[in-house]
């Protein structure tokens, strides 16, 4: 079991970009998020939360680490902006009202795969009918985790076409500062409760 806190307080973070994600910002360019109640799961430091938040978005951005959260905090007093923080737990935390859009980068390839479909149950359950999952699947290429690999034949099969709708298109590829890439993908879900 990782411990995130511990993780945050002694600074061991070389997943952290120092900056929100490219594809968060052709997202953003190309007008692909509508404004509204987005949540960021596992947010870390929370460079997206802070862009989103910068950008209008009513933002809600949960981490297990109270460090992680801290260090936003300080960062949206900082530059004037709000955000629902959330300490808490992705794998059992329920919110007041569902979300219009989630933008899940690091929170799924966090979790051990034997946890996934749980994680998937959340998010649907997050997620209003018709709402976004900006999603970036991790590609580790490599055994154990985390992060653990997200290979698309098994995101699609997490990811069923009953619940979610996929693209058409083939997710793009982004680099990741720890040697690795993701595949960034936007799924909608399903109207039915299922």
């Amino acid at each position: 079991m990782v411990h995130w806190e511990e993780k945050y307080q002694a600074n061991t973070i070389p997943w952290d970009r120092g900056a929100s994600s490219p594809a968060l910002h052709r997202w953003l360019e190309a007008d692909a998020l509508a404004h509204g109640r987005i949540l960021i799961p596992g947010c870390g430091r929370g460079h997206e939360a802070m862009e989103l938040a910068r950008r209008g978005f009513l933002v809600t951005a949960l981490d297990i680490a109270p460090t992680a959260l801290k260090q936003l905090k300080t960062e949206l007093v900082a530059a004037g902006l709000t955000a629902e923080l959330v300490c808490a737990d992705a794998l059992s935390w329920q919110p007041d009202a569902s979300f219009d859009a989630i933008y899940e980068q690091t929170c799924l390839c966090a979790l051990p795969p034997d946890q996934w479909t749980r994680y998937e149950r959340q998010l649907f359950d997050w997620l209003k009918p018709g709402g976004h999952l900006y999603a970036l699947f991790m590609q580790a290429d490599r055994d154990g985790g985390p992060p653990f690999h997200c290979e698309l034949a098994d995101m699609r099969t997490l990811f069923p076409p009953a619940r979610w709708t996929w693209p058409d298109t083939e997710p793009e590829r982004e680099s990741h500062p720890i040697g690795m890439f993701e595949l960034a993908t936007v799924l909608v879900r399903s109207l039915t409760d299922r």
